[in-house]
């Protein structure tokens, strides 16, 4: 299979020097002419491409020439086309949050890794939690909280000591970011099918920001997050280093 490659590149010296020699080695068609586009960079980047790409029908394959690259295939220039053709497909589907600033406005945006809602001040947050419209919990003070996809459960969700969910698995992770009361409460493991509902309290007193991946949106009084039915970004791996494999790896580093 002859697959129509486009190159791009993170900003850095490194990437943009493996884009120009990948160029020159297998040509570099026009993106919106390309069946592949392959990022080159670190997890930041490819994030970003994979945004832009949401939708398009395109396939991103990433090689890493940054400092981390765990959504990134090694960097190689042998046989490119020939890794692109053996390479494993994953479909991962995004987040949908839309959000209710207290001016009043209203916004949407998708995230591939998760959304998170954090203190704006030197105050706690404030938060009610509810699930499919029942309260579950009823005051959660904290830094903030995520609801993390499985893709994006070893990036920030990780560092929280959120759980890490396969890729496969129906599941996304409600994860909260230095909970103080209740002190006990470790988050949650919900369906993907679930509306999460997230209603700030005291927002006036204690103003809190909302992040869909890139996307921030500040001073928030209602956060809605589910899963995004229609919106689906194409990722391939090589099949010696899945997404499901790497995932799995993950759990067994100490």
């Amino acid at each position: 299979m002859d697959r129509k490659i486009n190159f791009i590149s993170a900003s850095t010296p490194e990437a943009v020097a493996a884009a120009e020699h990948l160029a020159a080695l297998y040509g570099n068609v026009r993106r919106e002419d390309a069946d592949v586009v392959v990022a080159l960079g670190g997890d930041g980047f490819m994030l970003q491409t994979l945004h832009d790409e949401m939708d398009t029908g395109r396939y991103v394959y990433g090689m890493n020439r940054g400092s981390v690259g765990f959504l990134m295939n090694d960097y190689n220039d042998i046989d490119l086309k020939g890794r692109i053709d053996a390479a494993v497909e994953n479909i991962v589907r995004p987040l949908e949050m839309r959000t209710i600033a207290a001016d009043g406005s209203e916004s949407m945006a998708l995230a591939i890794n998760e959304v998170s809602l954090f203190r704006q001040s030197h105050q706690a947050a404030k938060l009610k939690i509810s699930i499919d419209g029942k309260v579950r919990l009823e005051e959660l003070v904290c830094d903030g909280i995520m609801v993390a996809t499985p893709a994006g459960s070893t990036a920030y969700n990780l560092s929280a000591h959120g759980p890490i969910l396969p890729l496969d698995a129906p599941l996304l992770a409600l994860t909260p970011v230095s909970a103080f009361r209740p002190r006990r409460w470790r988050g949650a493991l919900l369906p993907n099918k679930v509306a999460v509902s997230i209603e700030v309290l005291e927002p006036e007193k204690r103003p809190v920001n909302a992040v869909a991946d890139h996307t921030e949106v500040k001073s928030v009084l209602r956060v809605d997050v589910a899963a995004s039915t229609d919106s689906v970004a194409r990722i391939l791996t090589d099949a010696s280093q899945s997404l499901n494999e790497r995932i799995l790896a993950e759990q067994f580093q100490y």
